[in-house]
C-alpha cells in the first residue's frame, strides 16, 4: 500500500524471511560465517539458539544461498515427528522412494547406502532443523545415530538444530548427553541493539529501493527498540505499521508516536533500557 508513496520496490519488512535483504549486524553475518565454516570443515552436530523472532529462520534460508549447490539439503519442518517418521521424511528429502511401512531397519540401510554413494560423489547431506527444542528425545536420538555414518575421515551426514532457549534445557538431560557431546558448535543470537536496529531498519528501506534520506531516525529506533525487545520479527512489524501510519497521514517522515501506536495495536510492551546495554541511551 505505502511501496509507490516511499519509492520502494518491494516490502521493506515483511516477517517472511527474505534472503536479499539479510542483514549481517549484530553478530548475525558472523554467526552465518561460522555455520558455512562447521559445514564445511564437515563438523557433525550444530546449535544456533535464540529466542522467538530473532532470526533464526532467516539464518536457515540464508545457508543454501551462501554454499550453493556443492550441498544436498535436508529441511525437517516438523520437529515433532517420531523416529520413524523423521527418518522416512529425511528418505523423502533426499529423494529416495521409501514406502511408508518399510521397516526401520531397511529404512536406515537404504540411507547409509545413498548418503555413502553421495559422499563418493562429492556430495554434503546437511539436516536443517527448525523449533527443535519441539522435537521429542527420542527423534532427536535418532538424528543423532545418523550423524555416526561415516567414512575413515568424514562425516555422511551434518546435522543444524536451529531452536529456542528451551532447546539447551532439553539437550540437558541425561538421556540425551551423547548428542549434547557431539555438538561441537553453539551459537547464539542477541536481541538487536540500538545502534543494530537504527543500522538494519535504514538498510532495509535501501535495499528495497527507498532513494532519500535515512528514514528512521534515533528517537524513532530508539522507540522501537524498546518496543520490539530487539527482536527482528517484532522489529519488522512495529516498522510496517509505522510506515503505513505515516503514509496514512501524507508523511514522508515518522514519528516515536507512529511507533507507540503500532506497539498498541501488537501489543507489545516497553521493555527497560538495561536489556540493551548503556550505550543504547545515546
Amino acid at each position: 500500500m505505502y511501496l509507490e508513496y516511499f519509492g520502494l520496490d518491494k516490502p521493506p519488512f515483511r516477517i517472511t524471511p527474505d534472503t536479499n535483504v539479510f542483514f549481517e549486524g549484530c553478530d548475525r553475518g558472523a554467526t552465518l560465517h561460522a555455520l558455512c565454516y562447521a559445514i564445511s570443515q564437515g563438523e557433525g552436530i550444530v546449535k544456533v539458539v535464540g529466542e522467538v523472532g530473532s532470526g533464526k529462520t532467516m539464518l536457515c534460508r540464508m545457508l543454501p544461498v551462501r554454499l550453493g549447490d556443492a550441498v544436498d539439503w535436508v529441511y525437517l519442518a516438523h520437529p515433532s515427528l517420531s523416529p520413524e517418521q523423521t527418518l522416512h521424511e529425511i528418505s523423502r528429502e533426499l529423494g529416495l522412494a521409501v514406502p511408508a511401512n518399510t521397516d526401520k531397519l531397511i529404512v536406515m540401510r537404504r540411507l547409509h547406502a545413498d548418503l555413502l554413494d553421495r559422499h563418493a560423489r562429492g556430495r554434503q547431506v546437511v539436516v536443517l532443523v527448525e523449533e527443535a527444542q519441539e522435537m521429542p528425545l527420542d527423534t532427536l536420538e535418532e538424528i543423532r545415530l545418523l550423524t555416526n555414518l561415516e567414512t575413515d575421515e568424514h562425516k555422511l551426514l551434518q546435522l543444524v538444530l536451529f531452536g529456542q532457549p528451551e532447546l539447551d534445557e532439553k539437550l540437558a538431560q541425561p538421556r540425551i548427553r551423547q548428542l549434547r557431546e557431539r555438538t561441537t558448535h553453539s551459537l547464539y543470537l542477541d536481541p538487536l541493539n540500538l545502534d543494530d536496529v537504527q543500522a538494519y531498519l535504514n538498510y532495509r528501506m535501501h535495499t528495497c529501493g527507498y532513494a532519500g534520506p535515512d528514514l528512521f531516525s534515533r528517537p524513532v529506533a530508539r522507540a522501537i527498540t524498546r518496543y520490539s525487545q530487539g527482536l527482528a520479527r517484532r522489529v519488522n512489524i512495529l516498522a510496517d505499521k509505522a510506515l503505513l501510519a505515516a503514509f496514512t497521514h501524507d508523511r514522508h517522515s515518522l514519528k516515536v508516536e507512529d511507533i507507540r501506536s503500532a506497539a498498541r495495536d501488537s501489543q507489545f510492551q516497553a521493555s527497560p533500557w538495561w536489556r540493551f546495554g548503556r550505550h543504547n541511551r545515546t
